[in-house]
């Protein structure tokens, strides 16, 4: 009988790679899937957390998809030899997350019509989405949280953009500057100190 059972754990010692994510074989970061802003909304919408939901919804970012609808977006996609912006990865890699920066739709998961939602800042969230995880900063970071940065929002926030101006930010001491980070990052603020949530 042992002979028997020492057989059989070595048969699954030799095939348990097989059955292995491509990223682990390859010892490549495993890659997180989307959950979508209607998830997130489930816990995120309690004024007791801050309600980051409900913030999110009155930002341009919600609303990204919607204006590429616009007559103005139209005319500036027309200019550029794009019939359809709603339609055109160029366009859609900015204005949607489930275009996660390229010209190519990588989520069957997120709407397009929900624009820039919390993943394209936040990261992919079906690992770290469950409270138990989320409650641990770090962990929640293990499991693919992220905190977006100047060089996040300078994925779109670009020259690349058609509708970039140089001089459409003031600094503190009156200058003139393309996108000042400090200034766009408090226009989105959402977040609620955890001191306050533990009160």
């Amino acid at each position: 009988m042992y002979k028997v059972l020492r057989i059989i754990f070595l048969i699954l010692l030799m095939i348990t790679p097989i059955f292995q994510p491509i990223e682990v074989l390859s010892g490549t970061p495993m890659r997180h899937n989307y959950v979508g802003v209607e998830m997130c909304k489930l816990c995120h919408k309690k004024k007791e957390l801050g309600d980051q939901y409900d913030i999110w919804t009155n930002t341009a970012h919600s609303k990204a998809f919607y204006t590429l609808g616009t007559p103005e977006a139209r005319e500036i996609a027309s200019g550029l030899g794009i019939r359809d912006p709603q339609q055109s990865g160029k366009c859609l890699r900015c204005h949607a997350t489930c275009y996660e920066f390229t010209e190519e739709k990588v989520s069957e998961d997120l709407r397009v019509e929900d624009g820039v939602q919390c993943e394209s800042c936040h990261g992919p969230g079906e690992e770290y989405m469950y409270l138990e995880i989320m409650e641990n900063i770090d962990k929640a970071r293990e499991n693919g949280l992220t905190m977006s940065t100047e060089e996040t929002c300078r994925k779109c926030h670009n020259p690349e953009s058609p509708t970039w101006n140089p001089e459409r930010d003031s600094t503190p001491d009156g200058g003139k500057v393309d996108f000042y980070y400090p200034l766009r990052k408090m226009m989105i603020e959402h977040h609620k100190p955890v001191k306050e949530i533990k009160k």
